[in-house]
């Protein structure tokens, strides 16, 4: 006896069905597949929800059913690369998730989507511990599931940590350039989320300040920015040195992040006036909870 996944909506020539796609990924058998459209006609319910009823699937299963009709980039809980941390990846319908969906809308509105020349967004903040990296890592893999090229600058070459996030070796990468070795590959694909790529810091350097006020590092932000739909660059904390300022300047705009009950006011107060003196827009000041 044949049986086919329900109908669940109109489709592409060519384009597989959610059922389809949970049969092929679980491997079911026809008799599992029967099982669970019985209980779907039975239950009234979708394909998804009868084959995790049953037992036959997850709910991770089906999450990655969905990304994938969808054309949704997502990494799965299963990952082994990908950190826990980009929660904009591993668990794309959670309320933190939403909360990065939110800022991407506010950033194409006041940076991406104004007219003149391009942008990119720096983020900032005063103190380490105030989840800079985290925001940023998030932020970009929002704006990757938009389709569009994105690219993630790790510029904190005093404690950079993007390289660990996404899992990826950061032998070579920012400070390679901007000392003028000869380096190649530095642009890595982000593992399982295919419209978002990364420059990582490679080898920490001792002079970090000096190698972002070169004229080098703007003009590699320029280049960058004309190739990449979207760049998001994380920084230094600023209580390590005027580095934050000096990108936000060359990117032309700059996200600060603080984190409620750690982050003092003054000093949140104190960056936001910093960055101000440069040529960045201050596109706004977020309050992370996460």
């Amino acid at each position: 006896m044949t049986t086919t996944p329900p109908n669940l909506g109109a489709q592409r020539p060519g384009e597989k069905s959610i059922g389809d796609i949970i049969r092929h990924a679980n491997n079911l058998s026809p008799d599992q597949v029967e099982q669970v459209l019985v209980y779907q006609r039975q239950h009234n319910v979708k394909f998804g929800e009868a084959a995790v009823a049953l037992g036959l699937a997850k709910r991770e299963d089906v999450l990655w059913a969905l990304s994938q009709q969808f054309h949704y980039p997502y990494s799965g809980s299963g990952s082994s690369k990908v950190s826990a941390e980009l929660v904009a990846a591993s668990n794309p319908f959670s309320e933190s998730a939403e909360a990065f969906r939110d800022l991407r809308s506010q950033l194409i509105g006041s940076v991406f989507g104004t007219e003149g020349r391009r942008r990119a967004v720096a983020v900032v903040s005063a103190n380490t511990g105030d989840g800079k990296s985290y925001f940023a890592a998030n932020v970009a893999v929002a704006f990757s599931q938009l389709g569009g090229r994105t690219l993630l600058v790790d510029a904190d070459m005093r404690t950079p940590r993007q390289h660990e996030i996404f899992g990826i070796e950061s032998t070579s990468g920012l400070s390679g350039i901007l000392s003028g070795r000869s380096e190649t590959n530095v642009i890595r694909p982000a593992p399982e989320l295919p419209s978002l790529y990364l420059l990582p810091v490679g080898v920490t350097p001792p002079n970090p300040l000096e190698l972002v006020q070169r004229p080098a590092f703007g003009l590699l932000m320029n280049e960058l920015m004309a190739k990449f739909d979207y760049v998001i660059v994380d920084t230094p904390a600023a209580s390590h040195g005027s580095d934050a300022r000096v990108i936000a300047g060359a990117c032309g705009a700059a996200v600060v992040v603080g984190r409620r009950g750690n982050s003092r006011i003054d000093a949140i107060q104190k960056l936001v006036t910093s960055v101000k003196k440069t040529s960045a827009q201050v596109a706004g000041v977020i309050v992370n909870e996460f």
